[in-house]
């Protein structure tokens, strides 16, 4: 049974972890640590957590499972730090939006009997803006948690069992958890996921640059602009990472649509428009 686990990280992900835990009926401590003391507080003030933690290796130390909910590459850090101070009776997981560098980090410095267990995971769910006043305890209700465990890890008796035990405590929160090889994950969610908010941000800069001071704007955009341009107010630093640790997976997406894009703009007054629509369509349908 797990006791005591840690969330670094207590902006929206971590805090709603924190939420979530505690509506599934989590009886055990919770202990929460932000770079920002601010999101701590909030955390705590929330109820998403039941202390926080001055030293976050110190934390992890004290905890049986820690939550690595910060971005990419603070995550593969934290990896590195505390794969020298936790052994093989503590679980390491995270909730990061790009898999395969953190499950190579994972094998390199966890999954080994001497040493602790690492569980890379990636829990499909969010909003668009971050903070630990937006966490939601039913953020991860009917969502896919997805996990990207390297096959051949070696673990010892108790950390197998911290792992099976976090599994069904993602299952508790009410996510669908789906098993994933981490180049794959990187590839689905750079359609599914990376593509949708770069297309946004990208249609929400150059509505900026080309309307963004009509004063008739805000009555003659609709519906269909305010859920198009809904991802455009993500801010870079939940993104950044994401760019520079899935770059050719979003590349190839983002091309991809660009060719699809002229090929709508040369086809404009042609019946191949009927088509493109039709196979639209079909997306929703199936």
């Amino acid at each position: 049974m797990i006791e005591r686990i840690a969330i670094l990280g207590t902006g929206l992900l971590g805090a709603s972890v924190g939420l979530a835990l505690k509506a599934s009926g989590y009886r055990g401590s919770i202990v929460g640590w932000n770079r920002s003391e601010e999101g701590s507080r909030t955390a705590l003030k929330l109820g998403a957590i039941d202390s926080v933690a001055a030293d976050p290796i110190a934390a992890a130390r004290a905890a049986q499972v820690t939550v690595l909910a910060v971005p990419i590459y603070a995550t593969l850090d934290f990896m590195e730090k505390l794969s020298h101070v936790l052994g093989p009776n503590h679980l390491v997981t995270d909730v990061g939006s790009t898999k395969l560098k953190i499950t190579m980090a994972g094998m390199e410095h966890f999954n080994q009997r001497d040493r602790a267990a690492f569980l890379p995971g990636h829990p499909m769910a969010g909003k668009e803006r971050g903070g630990a006043s937006l966490a939601d305890a039913n953020l991860f209700r009917g969502a896919v948690w997805l996990f990207t465990d390297a096959p051949g890890s070696v673990r010892s008796e108790c950390a197998q069992e911290l792992v099976q035990a976090w599994r069904s405590l993602v299952a508790a929160m009410g996510a669908k958890t789906l098993d994933l090889d981490p180049m794959r994950h990187d590839e689905l969610v750079a359609w599914v996921s990376h593509l949708p908010q770069f297309t946004a941000t990208a249609l929400s800069a150059v509505l900026e640059e080309e309307v963004g001071g009509a004063p008739e704007l805000k009555d003659v955009g609709g519906r269909a602009l305010r859920e198009m341009t809904r991802l455009g107010s993500s801010p870079y630093s939940m993104w950044r990472d994401i760019a520079h640790t899935n770059t050719e997976a979003v590349e190839r997406a983002l091309l991809a649509l660009e060719q699809r894009l002229a090929h709508l703009r040369e086809n404009l007054r042609t019946p191949e428009l009927r088509n493109e629509f039709d196979q639209a369509n079909k997306f929703r349908r199936e």
